[in-house]
């Protein structure tokens, strides 16, 4: 059905194709086909360093290679680009990103805007007037506990060429940090169950200026933003912003504002609001 439209689903910091499971399996009973995707260095591409497993051993998790050093924004870009050239073969495309899947989302739209019939933003980075790193010294971010978030770091980035982050710790104090910041609605058996679908390494680099939303290009695409109400991690203040400074932007092209209750990963664990309102947009 060549007017059938495939969502592609974009993952976060961390996180992989795994993790959009139960969206797609809400998305399918709705009639709608979907491609969860994994960028480089994620999924069964990541490292998962025999450190990492119990009983962990901390100093050579610090120091053990990982194979997603050196992966740029740029190579993530050209990887979407690759998978939405075959998806649209069979039809449109409505690009799904969240977090900051966000920021590869946006490079491919400022690649190949004839590649994406719909962008839907949720809860994700959209970065406009600053680069990605630089919006987190703004006033909307001064609630994150990055200090809380650091305590699980392995290792030093710079020398790793990477961010290794220890999701199997035991650190109390660690655990209540991820709580608070992803998973504070979930319960606890969910909070772990999510917990061990991430991976331990992400890439460093988040794009500069030149991988900002570019009106002549990125600013053609019809646009969603998906409002997740009660993120911690990306503050519902943070969220308005970028939506303001990309209709800013694009005047002519402004998002489509959705709003859909919980934290940062409740969407994908409660995954039918979210489900509900991309079936809307397929729709038209």
């Amino acid at each position: 059905m060549p007017n059938t439209p495939t969502f592609v689903l974009v993952h976060g910091a961390f996180a992989n194709s795994f993790s959009f499971a139960p969206l797609q399996a809400e998305l399918a009973l709705r009639g709608h086909r979907s491609l969860a995707i994994d960028l480089p260095g994620h999924g069964f591409a990541a490292t998962f360093p025999a450190a990492y497993q119990a009983p962990q051993d901390l100093d050579a998790l610090a120091t053990t290679p990982g194979g997603i050093k050196g992966v740029t924004l740029a190579e993530n870009a050209a990887h979407l680009v690759g998978v939405l050239e075959r998806v649209k073969r069979n039809g449109p495309a409505i690009v799904v990103a969240h977090s900051r899947g966000g920021i590869t989302a946006t490079a491919a739209g400022n690649a190949r805007p004839d590649l994406i019939d719909r962008l839907v933003y949720v809860s994700a980075w959209c970065p406009v007037d600053l680069d990605v790193n630089d919006y987190y010294a703004e006033p909307e971010m001064a609630g994150v506990d990055a200090a809380g978030l650091a305590r699980a770091l392995a290792g030093d980035p710079a020398a790793l060429g990477l961010i290794r982050t220890n999701f199997r710790t035991a650190d109390p104090e660690a655990l209540a940090a991820f709580r608070q910041a992803f998973a504070a609605d979930l319960t606890d058996d969910e909070f772990r169950t999510f917990l061990n679908t991430f991976q331990p390494d992400e890439n460093l680099d988040a794009g500069s200026s030149a991988d900002r939303a570019q009106a002549a290009t990125w600013g053609r695409i019809p646009r969603s933003y998906v409002r997740l109400a009660d993120d911690v991690s990306m503050p519902p203040a943070m969220q308005d912003r970028l939506i303001r400074e990309a209709d800013a932007l694009t005047p002519g092209n402004p998002f489509d504002v959705h709003t859909v209750p919980g934290g940062h990963l409740r969407w994908l664990v409660h995954p039918e609001p979210a489900a509900d309102v991309l079936a809307g947009l397929a729709a038209g």
